[in-house]
């Protein structure tokens, strides 16, 4: 049962893998995004999605930290 899990495991990770490899090589075209009226430098489609998606991954857990504490204090202010 290990084996056959492990075995899964290895083939979603390759999977996956193979999904982000394809995305990276479909999506080379530069693009330049605007924030503010400033201009970035020109970069692949594939960096950008990337890019946000670690800052997201990381925001993520920070703010969901953030707010379960002062929720969990407000719980104890009311006990």
């Amino acid at each position: 049962m290990r084996n056959l899990k492990r075995i899964l495991l290895g083939a979603f990770i390759l999977l996956l893998v193979l999904v982000i490899l394809a995305f990276v090589l479909e999506n080379q075209q530069p693009i330049s995004l605007m924030f503010l009226g400033l201009a970035g430098p020109q970069l692949p489609v594939s960096l950008v999605v990337v890019i946000a998606l670690l800052a997201g991954m990381l925001v993520g857990p920070i703010l969901g930290w953030f707010l379960g504490r002062s929720s969990r204090a407000a719980r104890k202010r009311l006990v």
